[in-house]
């Protein structure tokens, strides 16, 4: 199929940093659910990345619209998602950045993931990082206290995303865990307790519960 392609264009160090780690992620990693990258080249100092054209905007536009998601809608997203994420751990890959800006849909209305430069290469079983990086509102609390994490910090975000779509705007404060400032929102995700709106479904409610 015929491409019109988007340039990422780093220009400071770090930036270039964090796109020459997206760019060897997006070479090493082929999936239907992640964003496929085209082509890449660096000139006059700066990297370019070429992406595929994701013509159905952010997932985060999608549910602003909607303002909830039914649970067949979410379980269709979450499904592509996971298969993402779990294709990413095979190879050793944490994502650790997912929430609704992030996630991509294509003319057909699937997921891609999208935005790999806080990716960390290289966690296998048993192995951690103590990088602080991330989206608060979504940050597992091992990242939070800088203990040490591994894969499993995706899996918390999967479930803050589950809430998200399934409360949008009719939750107060979505995702689960946020309050009027970032302080409050680290306390809130280390000592809060998790609150479900009571139209949830059994299946729904005890999935959130266990992620």
């Amino acid at each position: 199929p015929s491409l019109h392609p988007q340039a990422k264009i780093a220009c400071n160090a770090k930036d270039t940093a964090h796109t020459r780690a997206e760019r060897n992620i997006l070479e090493a990693v082929k999936h239907p659910f992640i964003v496929d990258l085209i082509y890449a080249f660096q000139t006059g100092g700066k990297l370019y990345l070429i992406l595929e054209c994701l013509s159905g905007g952010e997932l985060f536009m999608q549910l602003e619209r909607e303002g909830i998601f039914l649970e067949d809608t979410a379980c269709f997203y979450l499904s592509e998602i996971t298969l993402a994420l779990g294709h990413l751990h095979s190879h050793g890959i944490i994502y650790r950045d997912l929430k609704p800006e992030n996630i991509m849909l294509n003319s057909q209305g699937h997921i891609k993931l999208t935005d790999f430069g806080l990716c960390k290469e290289s966690i296998h079983d048993g192995a951690v990082t103590h990088t602080f990086c991330g989206t608060i509102e979504y940050m597992a609390p091992e990242i939070l206290v800088r203990s040490g994490h591994n894969r499993a910090v995706d899996w918390w975000s999967l479930g803050a995303l589950m809430y998200d779509m399934l409360t949008g705007s009719a939750s107060p404060t979505p995702p689960p865990f946020t309050a009027e400032n970032r302080k409050k929102t680290i306390d809130k995700i280390l000592k809060g307790k998790l609150v479900l709106p009571p139209y949830l479904t059994p299946d729904a409610r005890d999935l959130l519960k266990k992620v």
